[in-house]
């Protein structure tokens, strides 16, 4: 398509609602970049994959993220989330989500998908040459999630492409498990994660995972705040995708992503990441885009006691 052909009056609901998506929590952050002006970088920039840094104790991090895709069987989406992480300890992170999702097409609309409780544990404090973290989450979502935060199982495109008015009906109950190996080695991050997932009532447990490598294109800090410094900018990659079930345990009939990934994390603690991916086989998502913004606030549980006394 060249650069000069016009937008067409069926694209340009789809663009409205794309822009919607993006700058949806960019409110709330903005007042709370206006009221906490000390903050603290995140360490790595994977949407799917998890590494052993956590959240440092005290602070939080909230983060409003989307992602779009295409499938077949079904037009495109576009599915925001916000993110509410914070350290209780230094070895315990806990974290809130909150899932949304558009159907574009003109005959579904827009839909809450549910939340999220997620609780990380680091059971070895001193930095090893792989460092394990234990995950534990609880779903409470519907079959409209998009999100794609895992994929597990036999999880296909066409999955999503019931629609929303019938698909948000029905109401998921899950247990999310991970087996998070993750290892620094000279700046570059490596991480590894084994996903188990098990849905309440009578279902199997289903199996994923997801890989990620990350370095910042530059090691040592400028001697002022720079916003456009090389060390201000990590690149990566992550791959992921479903392992099959107890009852069949394979890589046929599953789906699998790769992604590169740009992050650019700015010295007021506010990050921008964008992570492009591509489905590997017929059963993914052709093409999938992630964005996000993510703010944190140093010394947050300490504001709030204060604020009570």
């Amino acid at each position: 398509m060249s650069a000069s052909r016009p937008v067409t009056k069926d694209r340009q609901p789809r663009l409205a609602a794309l822009l919607r998506a993006a700058v949806l929590a960019l409110p709330y952050l903005a007042a709370l970049l206006a009221v906490c002006p000390n903050a603290a970088a995140q360490e790595t920039p994977y949407f799917v994959a998890y590494s052993h840094h956590l959240e440092e104790p005290g602070n939080l991090e909230i983060e409003a993220y989307s992602i779009y895709g295409t499938q077949k069987g079904g037009p495109d989406f576009v599915a925001p989330w916000m993110e509410f992480e914070y350290g209780v300890t230094a070895w315990w992170t806990t974290e809130v989500y909150i899932d949304s999702q558009h159907t574009f097409g003109g005959k579904d609309s827009t839909v809450f998908t549910g939340t999220r409780f997620e609780n990380r544990f680091r059971p070895l404090m001193h930095e090893h040459w792989i460092n394990p973290v234990l995950y534990v989450e609880f779903e409470n979502t519907t079959d409209a999630d998009k999100t794609l935060k895992e994929v597990v199982g036999t999880d296909t495109q066409f999955d999503a492409a019931e629609p929303n008015s019938e698909a948000n009906r029905a109401h998921q109950h899950e247990v999310e498990t991970k087996l998070i190996l993750s290892s620094d080695y000279r700046g570059w991050n490596i991480s590894e994660n084994f996903i188990g997932e098990k849905n309440l009532g009578h279902e199997p447990w289903e199996f994923g995972y997801a890989v990620g490598v990350s370095r910042p294109l530059r090691l040592e800090a400028t001697p002022r705040p720079c916003n456009f410094c090389r060390e201000n900018f990590v690149l990566g990659a992550e791959m992921y995708g479903g392992l099959g079930t107890t009852k069949a345990f394979s890589l046929s009939g599953t789906s699998h992503y790769v992604a590169p990934i740009v992050a650019w994390q700015l010295p007021n603690g506010v990050t921008f990441s964008l992570s492009p991916g591509l489905g590997l086989n017929d059963n993914s998502h052709r093409f999938l885009l992630r964005w996000g913004m993510s703010y944190e606030v140093e010394g947050f549980g300490r504001k709030v006691r204060n604020f009570f006394r």
